[in-house]
């Protein structure tokens, strides 16, 4: 008589004022080893039984957990996944129980990601989806199962459903769309970054962020996202970027700098990999890049162009099409002179010397000069920083490599030479800037007019004191440029 008991206990127990004298007759108790047959209507009744009176009762929840109810919902859920009554009130208790803290350690020692990511599959009507997708949200709340929960291809199955119901107008397949995107944001947002959350993002990425873009909190979720996973060479593939620009022009008049400042880090994130840069410069970035120059906000200001010398590191071909935009040398000119925000300064005058640095184009020199730059670059290797020094004296170096003659003119009203000779003099300045240094004097040698101002400057009694200089690099450098200075090589 036991299955019938089951089911009159499961009957009676729907209605709320019966369920306190099934606690005080010691029915659940009495019903849980009955999780443990093997005939499936007995499972069934006293699963809805059971349900149904620990309903909305924590402490009875808690002691279920306890006395290991957890291992016999798993085993059902496997032993019986085709029973769809079965695999309906077994996915009901889960998500009872899903919320306690003690339910979730004690699902993280069994296998209920690959049972519930199976279930996710063959669910056929958006009820079965809708409970399935409420117990993986409990369980993306902790960190061992949503790691089980990604090796469980948990986040193929969401892709395929959301690109299945993509553009869907239907108001149960929206609420499913939602429900699959928000768990897709819980395991990769949520927690930390991880090697099986970086594998989901290369492997998903077009359904996430399809996903994220049509959110209602999109712009939140699609910044956290790129500045997570920035490096991720999919997500520039699937034109992230121009979803971060959108966003950026849409906020660039704003007075909340928050959204600009997160945009332009992402963007600055998606630009280091050197096949991401390749992309961005052929899809037009650069210049839409540029558009956001008005900005009268420091911050955006200093992101900007941090950005911008990320774009143009390495690559030549960024570097001429920065270099030969008058609009953006005049702003960086401008921000070269500003004193009223020095990091903005240093950044604008770092930028100026990458361009210079990684352009192999005497167009690109001329526009510099011409767009009053080079000062600056001058004014730049006496920094107090030896990294901004070292970048300055190395694109003055490339510079006069390419064309001298352009430049002649303003290495002598700014006093090139005499600020070299000053850096070779201190002690103070470190090695590295006192080889750069010479390095530059050897290129400015090939002008008759700088050359004599080596001369009369006396430089070389400095170099020959180099000569015993106790860096081996210096001393090396130091006997080149003395021999380059007396013509013998």
């Amino acid at each position: 008589c036991a299955v019938k008991a089951a089911q009159v206990l499961s009957e009676i127990a729907k209605n709320e004022e019966m369920k306190k004298p099934c606690i005080e007759a010691d029915l659940v108790p009495t019903l849980i080893p009955l999780l443990e047959s093997t005939d499936q209507e007995m499972l069934l009744h006293a699963g809805r039984a059971i349900g149904r009176i620990c309903y909305g009762n924590r402490d009875l929840q808690e002691e279920l957990v306890k006395v290991g109810v957890i291992t016999s919902l798993v085993r059902i859920l496997t032993d019986y996944a085709e029973s769809e009554p079965l695999v309906h009130v077994d996915l009901l208790a889960l998500c009872n129980l899903a919320d306690l803290d003690t339910a979730k350690e004690a699902l993280s020692k069994t296998k209920v990601a690959e049972q519930l990511v199976k279930q996710l599959r063959r669910a056929e009507n958006h009820e079965r989806l809708e409970i399935v997708f409420e117990v993986l949200q409990a369980l993306a709340e902790n960190d061992a199962l949503k790691v089980q929960l990604v090796e469980a291809g948990v986040q193929e199955v969401l892709s395929e459903i959301l690109l299945r119901l993509q553009g869907s107008s239907q108001a149960e397949d929206t609420c499913i769309v939602k429900a699959a995107s928000d768990l897709i944001v819980s395991l990769l947002l949520g927690g930390k970054r991880s090697t099986d959350k970086l594998k989901v993002v290369k492997n998903n990425a077009k359904a996430i962020v399809s996903v994220l873009s049509r959110q209602e909190n999109s712009q939140d979720r699609l910044l956290e996202f790129s500045n997570l996973y920035g490096n991720c060479e999919r997500m520039v593939q699937l034109g992230v970027i121009h979803q971060l620009l959108d966003l950026l022009e849409k906020h660039v008049e704003s007075e909340d700098v928050s959204v600009q400042h997160a945009a332009l880090s992402a963007l600055r994130n998606l630009a280091i990999p050197v096949v991401n840069k390749v992309q961005v410069l052929e899809e037009g970035v650069a210049e839409r890049i540029q558009a956001l120059l008005r900005s009268e906000m420091p911050p955006v200001q200093f992101k900007l162009l941090g950005t911008l010398r990320m774009l143009a590191d390495g690559q030549a071909d960024a570097a001429e099409i920065l270099g030969q935009d008058p609009m953006l040398l005049n702003r960086l000119v401008q921000w070269c002179n500003s004193n009223d925000h020095t990091s903005v300064r240093g950044e604008a005058n770092r930028l100026l010397a990458s361009i210079l640095r990684h352009n192999r184009s005497q167009e690109v020199v001329k526009a510099i000069q011409e767009a009053q730059g080079v000062k600056h670059l001058v004014s730049m290797t006496t920094s107090e920083h030896a990294a901004m020094q070292n970048e300055a004296l190395n694109a003055l170096a490339i510079a006069s490599a390419i064309d001298l003659e352009t430049l002649e003119e303003s290495f002598k009203e700014s006093q090139l030479v005499q600020s070299l000779h000053k850096l070779l003099q201190d002690d103070n300045t470190s090695p590295e800037v006192k080889y750069n240094s010479m390095g530059l004097l050897c290129s400015l040698l090939n002008s008759g007019d700088l050359r004599q101002e080596i001369e009369e400057d006396k430089i070389k009694e400095t170099l020959e004191e180099l000569c015993s200089h106790s860096n081996a690099n210096v001393v090396k450098e130091a006997v080149t440029t003395l021999q380059a200075l007396r013509g013998e090589t």
